[in-house]
């Protein structure tokens, strides 16, 4: 599509509170300039202090969307919550067909801890799924849900990168934002690694950073970046979002994507 905006499709829950899941990626992939498609998998009720319920679409409501949407197409696509083993076997049958980037974020429990992914689910992902994507981007108990690996130091994350590497995407990032000190991910493509660093930012309000970050990098991957060059910019897209996040409600608040726009200014590196 030259001269066209770019098309990104959102594969994945919603979010009650708008802090994540697909509202939060449709409020990134839009300040980011690209537009937004969605297919909804599953509902969830949720605020600031937790996960009140969760129920999955049926597998065939979740195919009726992806089959409306691809009539249009897609320049990149990024899943989230597939919360049965039925609906992810349904959306890979419907990205094999593709050609275009796919960024699994490889969604097992909540950020407040409630399990939002059925444990036969990420068995799908890792065996239908992951060998699809062009990028994945597990944190650290995704990490060891889908490889049976335990992350405990930043030694840990090179050896938890080729171990999920091994099930099949093309790249992995490893977050290690969970460990103690400033955060560092690794990004693994089976040969070489690349160790990105950060800041420690002092707040509360990061709910929304994990689909924030996937759905960054499906946006400059649908403008042709590179994987590295999209997932260096896709963390600074967090880092601003995680610096004007906001409390909304009596827990933890959100990270805010619009922040992101500003994120395009810069130039992009070789």
């Amino acid at each position: 599509m030259p001269d066209a905006i770019r098309r990104v499709l959102t594969i994945a829950g919603s979010d009650s509170s708008g802090g994540a899941g697909i509202q939060a990626d449709v409020k990134t992939l839009t300040a980011l300039g690209v537009h937004a498609m969605t297919a909804v998998t599953a509902v969830t009720a949720q605020n600031s202090l937790g996960v009140v319920g969760s129920w999955a679409l049926p597998a065939a409501a979740v195919v009726a969307q992806l089959d409306a949407v691809l009539v249009d197409g897609v320049d990149a696509v990024k899943t989230g919550m597939l919360a049965e083993a039925e609906i992810v076997e349904a959306v890979a049958e419907r990205l094999a067909t593709l050609e275009v980037p796919i960024v699994v974020d490889p969604v097992g429990v909540a950020s407040r801890g409630q399990r939002l992914t059925a444990p036969s689910a990420m068995e799908a992902i890792r065996t239908r799924l992951l060998p699809l994507a062009t990028v994945v981007t597990p944190n650290l108990a995704e990490v060891a849900e889908l490889t049976g690996r335990e992350v405990r130091g930043e030694a840990d994350l090179a050896d938890a990168a080729r171990a999920v590497w091994d099930l099949g995407p093309r790249w992995v990032l490893v977050k290690g934002g969970h460990l103690d000190g400033d955060p560092v991910d690794v990004l693994f493509d089976g040969e070489q690694t690349y160790r990105l660093r950060g800041e420690r930012i002092d707040t509360a309000h990061t709910h929304g950073t994990g689909c924030t970050l996937a759905s960054a990098v499906a946006a400059f991957l649908a403008r042709k970046w590179t994987v590295p060059q999209a997932v260096e910019r896709a963390k600074d897209v967090v880092r601003r979002a995680i610096e004007s996040g906001y409390a909304i409600g009596p827990g933890p608040g959100v990270v805010n994507p619009s922040a992101a726009r500003s994120a395009l200014d810069q130039p992009v590196s070789d």
